[in-house]
């Protein structure tokens, strides 16, 4: 009965959204689980070769200080129009599990990668993940693997620091002649190996090559910067690039340019005005130029990926005073501009609504498939999933 009247919620939830009142490059909306008072947050989605779509976030009474926080997902079966009840995908026993990422790698293993927060700290997370080759469940995948992802980014980091701060604008506001400078005391801190080896933390989904390197974007509250783990055999080992250097580059999204040089967009976690960073890679992720501020408004997130006709798709929080605005933009010239912007959420600030954190996908039909953090209320939480259908953006 109890199962009954959940379903009956859900469908209820799904007809709902998808009668409401919405433009007609979105074919459909719904949330992933009926509304509910835990924290729901972090969203990341995959599409399985079955057909079936796999979904995952973090739950629990906060985040980093909440150690009943783990991770949870559900499936879209293909050919279902409502996913099944939330299943859990993993669970560090007294501590917090957050950002789960979902990728299949070349061969067609399912990661799952996120991390565990130690001591209620960001910068002590440790990154852990799990794969899978049985996936084609009605739950959750049977993992086959689990470990962690050690990084030693050793003294090329401390190196790489010094230099790319030389290259950033000079930014004095906020300091005093009594007060060690934000540069001098990153820079300090990128000599102490015990601080660079930990707290690397996910939030986006990987960038993979044609040569088949995998880059996954991580950040560190720490070092409010960036950089990639790059992985050279399907996923096996992993290593650090050298960091992405700016005053606040966090959460990067990737994507590769036809000449090959590969692009990083990111949230700005950094000084006023809060504005999307921006750095490339001209060697294939092993380093990246010092990142300059774009003119894209940004507050909360940021998701990035090549479209198989060849345009870019931006999408995140193009505003710079909160969450309740999610932004779709498209591009013809690799991301040098932005000739289409549609609004998935658009509401008045301060009505206690939220939006972000937003994961993209795209399916053999070219159909664009959405997840993101969605909050009506303190008492109104849940993932939502939107199905866009860019060529409707374009026309």
């Amino acid at each position: 009965m109890k199962q009954l009247t959940r379903c009956l919620l859900i469908c209820f939830l799904s007809v709902h959204l998808s009668l409401a009142q919405k433009p007609d490059f979105i074919l459909s909306q719904q949330l992933i689980f009926p509304p509910q008072s835990e924290h729901t947050h972090g969203s990341s989605l995959v599409l399985l070769p079955n057909g079936d779509k796999l979904a995952v976030w973090f739950q629990g009474s906060g985040e980093r200080t909440a150690d009943d926080v783990r991770l949870m997902g559900a499936r879209l079966k293909k050919g279902s129009r409502t996913w099944t009840t939330p299943f859990l995908m993993a669970d560090t026993p007294g501590l917090p599990d957050c950002n789960p990422v979902l990728f299949l790698n070349g061969s067609g293993k399912l990661f799952l990668v996120w991390i565990t927060v130690q001591a209620h700290r960001w910068e002590h997370s440790i990154l852990r993940f799990r794969t899978s080759t049985h996936y084609n469940t009605d739950g959750a995948p049977q993992w086959d693997w689990q470990d962690n992802i050690l990084l030693a980014p050793g003294e090329a980091f401390a190196t790489e620091v010094a230099t790319k701060f030389k290259d950033l604008p000079d930014n004095p506001a906020g300091w005093a002649e009594y007060a060690l400078s934000y540069d001098r005391m990153i820079i300090e801190a990128s000599k102490d190996e015990r601080k660079t080896s930990v707290g690397w933390m996910t939030r986006i989904k990987p960038l993979i090559l044609p040569n088949g390197r995998i880059l996954l974007p991580l950040y560190s509250d720490g070092f409010n910067m960036s950089l990639a783990a790059i992985s050279d055999d399907d996923g096996a080992t992993w290593r650090a690039s050298l960091p992405i250097v700016g005053r606040g580059p966090i959460q990067p999204a990737l994507a590769q340019k036809e000449n090959g040089d590969i692009v990083a967009l990111m949230r700005d976690s950094g000084d006023s005005p809060s504005r999307v960073h921006k750095s490339v890679s001209t060697d294939g992720g092993e380093s990246w130029s010092a990142t300059v501020k774009t003119d894209m408004p940004n507050t909360a997130s940021v998701e990035l990926l090549k479209l198989k006709d060849g345009k870019w798709a931006f999408l995140g929080n193009d505003i710079d005073d909160g969450r309740y605005r999610v932004s779709l933009y498209l591009s013809d010239d690799e991301g040098e501009t932005w000739k289409w912007k549609v609004r998935l959420e658009d509401h008045e600030k301060g009505d206690d609504r939220s939006y972000s954190y937003p994961c993209l996908v795209q399916d053999d039909k070219g159909l664009l498939h959405i997840t993101y953090s969605s909050r009506t209320s303190e008492t109104e939480k849940s993932i939502k999933y939107v199905v866009v259908d860019p060529v409707k953006v374009v026309r």
